[in-house]
C-alpha cells in the first residue's frame, strides 16, 4: 500500500492510502482497524458458507430423492444453482472489495465478474417468474396443471432462462452498452486502478431496472394475489366439504390442494424476500445516473451485497416452511443418502 501524506481541513497531517503502490491513477483505500477487519471478515465468510451449503443441500435433495422430481422442484433446483453460484463465485470477491475497498483481481476478471453478476441476477428473476406461473396453474387450474406444466416444458424454460441470462450479462459488459454516452465520465472520473464498478447511463439503468426487477416483480405480485384469492375460495370449499363424508379420492384431492397452496405460500415468501433484498440496489440503479453518479461506490457495493444475501435466505425459507427439506437435511447429514434405495425414501405423504 502506498501512503501519501496530506493535510486535512484542520491543518493536521494525515495519511492517505492507495490500493496499488506507485500508481498515479490508483484508487484510494480506506483502512479499518484489525478488530473491525476480523469481525467483518468472520461475519461475511459465515454468510458465504451458509449460502453455499444451504443451496447445496437443496440441489442434492431435489436431485437425489425421486419424490421431489416435479416440474416445480426442477425450477427450484435451477434457482438453487443460481444461488449457489452467487454464493460461491460472486460473494467472495465483493466481500473482499467491501472490506478492503479495493479490487485486486485485475481488469479482465472484473469484466467477466460483472458479466456473471448480471447473468445470475437475470437468471434469478426469470426463474422466480416461471415459478410464479407454475404455482398459478397448480392452484388456479389444478385439473389442467399436469397436462400443461410438464417436465419437458420445465426443462425448456430452464434452458431459456440460462441462455437469455448469459446473453444479456455478457453482451452488456463486453459491448459496453451500459457506457454509451457516459464514456468520458467513466474513464476520466470514475475509473481508477483497484476498482470494479458497473456504471450505467440513464437509459441503461432505467431499462435494466424495469425489465430485470420492477416489471417482473409487479407481475409476480399480481400473480400471487390471484393465487391467494383462489386459495382462500378453495379453503372455504374444503371446509364445507369436510362436513360431509368424503371418499378416499376426495380426501387425496383435498390433501393435494393443501400441499399446492402451501408451496405457493412458501414460494411467494421467496419472491417477497427477493424483492425486499434487491429493492435498495435497483432504486439506486435508477437514481444514481440522475444525480450525476454521486452515490459512493461503497454504498452501491453494500446494496449489492444485501441483494446477494437473497441467495442466503432462500434455503433458510425452505427449511422453515418445508418439512421435506428438514428431513432431507437430516438424511444428508447422517449419510443415509448413501444407502441402497435411499432415493426412494418418502419425505412427505402423497
Amino acid at each position: 500500500i502506498w501512503n501519501k501524506m496530506n493535510f486535512n481541513e484542520s491543518g493536521s497531517l494525515q495519511s492517505i492510502h492507495f490500493c496499488y503502490e506507485s500508481l498515479n491513477n490508483s484508487c484510494q483505500k480506506h483502512v479499518l482497524s484489525i478488530h473491525t477487519y476480523a469481525i467483518v471478515y468472520t461475519v461475511m465468510w459465515a454468510i458465504i458458507i451458509i449460502t453455499v451449503f444451504g443451496n447445496l443441500i437443496v440441489i442434492i435433495s431435489i436431485s437425489h430423492f425421486i419424490q421431489l422430481h416435479s416440474p416445480t422442484n426442477f425450477l427450484v433446483f435451477s434457482l438453487a444453482v443460481t444461488d449457489l453460484l452467487l454464493g460461491g463465485f460472486v460473494m467472495p470477491p465483493i466481500a473482499v472489495q467491501l472490506i478492503e475497498t479495493c479490487w485486486y483481481l485485475g481488469e479482465a476478471f472484473c469484466r467477466f465478474y460483472l458479466s456473471v453478476v448480471i447473468t445470475l441476477c437475470t437468471s434469478s428473476v426469470l426463474h422466480l417468474s416461471f415459478i410464479s406461473i407454475d404455482r398459478y396453474y397448480a392452484v388456479c387450474h389444478p385439473l389442467t396443471y399436469k397436462s400443461k406444466i410438464t417436465t419437458s416444458l420445465t426443462i425448456h424454460l430452464i434452458l431459456f432462462c440460462w441462455i437469455l441470462s448469459v446473453a444479456v450479462g455478457f453482451l452488456i459488459v463486453y459491448l459496453e452498452l451500459n457506457l454509451i454516452g457516459v464514456e468520458n465520465l467513466y474513464y476520466e472520473k470514475s475509473k481508477c486502478v483497484g476498482s470494479c464498478l458497473l456504471l450505467q447511463n440513464e437509459a441503461s439503468g432505467l431499462v435494466s431496472s424495469l425489465f430485470s426487477f420492477y416489471i417482473p416483480g409487479f407481475i409476480m405480485i399480481v400473480i400471487y394475489i390471484k393465487i391467494f384469492t383462489v386459495a382462500q375460495r378453495q379453503a372455504r370449499s374444503i371446509q364445507d366439504a369436510a362436513q360431509f363424508n368424503q371418499t378416499t379420492e376426495q380426501k387425496r384431492n383435498v390433501a393435494s390442494r393443501k400441499r399446492e397452496t402451501k408451496a405457493a405460500k412458501t414460494l411467494a415468501t421467496v419472491v417477497g424476500v427477493f424483492l425486499l433484498c434487491w429493492s435498495p440496489f435497483f432504486l439506486c440503479n435508477i437514481i444514481d445516473p440522475l444525480i450525476n453518479f454521486s452515490t459512493p461506490p461503497l454504498l452501491i457495493d453494500i446494496f449489492a451485497w444485501f441483494g446477494y444475501m437473497n441467495s442466503t435466505f432462500n434455503p433458510l425459507i425452505y427449511g422453515f416452511f418445508y418439512s421435506w427439506f428438514r428431513k432431507a437435511l437430516r438424511l444428508i447429514v447422517y449419510g443415509k443418502i448413501f444407502q441402497s434405495d435411499s432415493s426412494r425414501m418418502k419425505l412427505f405423504s402423497d
